[in-house]
């Protein structure tokens, strides 16, 4: 810390070294965001494998989310209380335990426990939630691209993992190849935690925000506005997760195999990080309601290209549109909180509302497979996804009008 910064911690602030920490919180989200999408890959093999239908291979997903969801909240009032450090490091241990405990699991039930609650609610929620409030700390003009490149890791671990990990099945199966995920996990993780011990100054921070006038003010009482945030984050990821939960067994459905599929979930991520990256620049512009509105509208219009077509030429192009128009829509929620609360209650409430999106993605993987088990077809659950798609961007539209809404004058 340079003795400027010492005498007035607000300097920290778009700081030198706020773009390295967030390199390395980039980096810890990439490699733990494996959890989320390592039971998509397995899907058909552990469908094979405990001999369930596509609904109940679809569980450890589920699971794994929910499990996600909870520990992320629990994990973010860890951070806000101790710091961001305790969090990763416990998240590192509890992943490698949690895929050499899958590896070795003999019936179906140990698998989806291991997955929900050492892979999903002690391992992989810390490297979200708690990596995107610590950074929202250290950033104010850029804010908004630095939340969307922290929150690009599970994109980019979604772009990575898949292929790799379609590889090592293939190759040793999918029992050894979550093993070596496991070891990946603790060997990368825990030097990067140790990188990010110091802490911020929140209260200073807080004062440089409320100088440089960018807090707004509140649309609504925090609570309301806290629910609402919630009930849209459920609401978008339950339309999202129809395409990036199922895509591999889709493919496979339309016989072009898993290989397939897990690069149309490649393209779609990696797009999606673009995407990401864009809207904060976007966001830094037009605020996080703005970014939030654009995203599911977007959103909505990708998801409706997979009703008419489902030729092998013609999803690897909706994959792409579809990574390139949804990748705002999740840091737009944290955008959200930091600009109308305080950052002493960021690690909370931002996990709170990033675990909505969280629990929208399990809920929509495991109802989009129930649908499919009903019908036979994916047609359906496409659908489903467009109508909560829509009733997140009447929110996102009633939430703007409320901060424009004229306040009451006193007689």
């Amino acid at each position: 810390m340079t003795s400027e910064s010492a005498a007035d911690p607000s300097n920290d602030l778009d700081s030198s070294y706020a773009w390295k920490r967030l390199a390395v919180a980039l980096a810890l989200s990439t490699v733990g965001g494996v959890g989320l999408w390592s039971s998509v890959v397995i899907l058909p093999a552990i469908q094979a494998e405990f001999g369930v239908d596509r609904g109940g291979a679809s569980l450890p997903f589920t699971a794994t989310l929910i499990g996600f969801a909870l520990g992320g909240i629990l994990m973010g009032r860890m951070a806000d209380r101790f710091g961001v450090v305790r969090p990763i490091l416990l998240g590192a241990v509890m992943l490698a335990l949690g895929y050499i405990a899958t590896a070795l699991a003999n019936a179906y039930w140990q698998f989806i426990v291991a997955q929900a609650l050492l892979i999903g609610m002690l391992g992989s929620s810390t490297t979200f939630g708690p990596l995107v409030a610590d950074v929202s700390h250290w950033f104010l003009k850029r804010r908004g691209i630095a939340v969307a490149i922290v929150a690009s890791g599970n994109y980019l671990s979604g772009a990575i993992w898949p292929p790799i990990l379609q590889a090592a099945i293939e190759i040793v199966g999918w029992r050894q190849a979550h093993i070596g995920v496991g070891l990946v996990c603790l060997v990368t993780m825990v030097p990067l935690a140790f990188l990010l011990k110091r802490k911020p100054d929140l209260e200073a921070m807080d004062t440089a925000a409320k100088t440089s006038g960018s807090t707004p003010p509140m649309p609504l009482s925090p609570g309301k506005l806290q629910a609402v945030l919630v009930l849209a984050g459920v609401a978008c990821c339950v339309a999202m997760s129809m395409p990036q939960v199922h895509m591999v067994a889709y493919c496979v459905d339309l016989g072009y195999g898993p290989a397939r599929g897990a690069e149309m979930l490649s393209i779609m991520l990696a797009l999606g990080v673009v995407s990401r990256l864009i809207s904060g620049f976007i966001a830094d512009r037009i605020g996080g309601i703005g970014t939030l509105i654009l995203g599911s509208t977007l959103q909505c219009i990708a998801l409706l290209f997979y009703l008419p077509f489902d030729g092998l030429v013609s999803l690897y192009m909706i994959a792409a549109l579809f990574g390139l128009s949804q990748g705002g829509i999740v840091p737009s929620y944290a955008l959200i909180v930091r600009e109308y609360f305080p950052a002493r209650e960021a690690g909370s409430r931002i996990s709170l509302v990033l675990m909505a999106t969280v629990a929208g993605m399990a809920l929509g993987g495991w109802m989009s497979g129930e649908i499919y088990d009903l019908t036979g077809s994916y047609e359906a659950a496409f659908l489903n996804g467009i109508g909560w798609n829509l009733l997140n961007m009447l929110i996102a539209f009633w939430l703007l009008a409320s901060r424009f809404r004229p306040k009451p004058q006193p007689a």
